[in-house]
């Protein structure tokens, strides 16, 4: 048995939720609020973050914390489904991607929107600033013209298979997009490449996410929107 320790709008959570998916390991979720005592995560990471996952499914138990040493755990654990292709430019290649989305994404994108519209919220910092909120529109749209570029030249992001680097943009894209805050229309390609993640399988339980008081838009989980 696995257990995931989560939260349902932090987009490394789910990065760990679509590659667990993808590869077709079974496995529970536990989810940590952020008002939660933090002494049961702090327990299993010393950074009191999520995700961790706790990997009960062979003669010892294995805790694992954050998002990347997770993935790199599942590709050793787990040969079938692979997510990072066998060559070692290839690998290289998606690596660059997954560091794109959990460094240079994260601090110019979510810093900016997730920090508004839902870490403010429920921590009682007040509403959201819309000066804010702007600046991190703009930034959205300069990196879905990255984004879009690399659907235009390739399979999925990185090349011919569906790899890590996937994995990770659509757990970040997909925690703005339950607000809206990407504009599809004017990115058609990015559009094509994240409907196609979207309707598999391993993507559906995310859409079921809910937050009280932060409800998503209606366009979110329809999977032809």
């Amino acid at each position: 048995m696995r257990i995931l320790y989560h939260w349902p709008l932090d987009p490394f959570s789910r990065m760990v939720r679509l590659a667990l998916g993808e590869k077709r390991l079974t496995f529970k979720l536990s989810r940590v609020e952020l008002s939660d005592d933090p002494k049961e995560i702090l327990a299993l990471n010393p950074a009191g973050t999520t995700p961790v996952l706790v990997d009960k499914s062979g003669t010892h138990d294995v805790v694992v914390a954050q998002s990347l040493p997770i993935l790199e755990y599942l590709e050793e654990v787990r040969s079938p489904a692979p997510l990072l292709p066998q060559h070692p430019a290839h690998r290289a290649e998606v690596r660059r991607l997954v560091d794109w989305f959990c460094v240079k994404f994260h601090a110019e994108v979510n810093a900016y929107i997730l920090h508004e519209r839902v870490e403010k919220p429920l921590c009682a910092g007040g509403p959201p600033d819309t000066s804010v909120l702007r600046d991190g529109r703009k930034h959205v749209r300069w990196h879905m013209h990255y984004i879009n570029t690399l659907a235009e030249t390739r399979d999925w992001l990185a090349g011919a298979e569906l790899t890590q680097a996937d994995v990770a943009a659509a757990a970040h894209l997909s925690c703005l997009d339950y607000f809206g805050d990407i504009p599809w229309e004017e990115f058609p390609m990015a559009k094509s490449w994240y409907v196609r993640f979207k309707s598999r399988p391993s993507f559906r339980p995310l859409l079921g996410d809910t937050l009280p008081g932060l409800m998503p838009v209606a366009h979110y989980a329809d999977l032809d929107f």
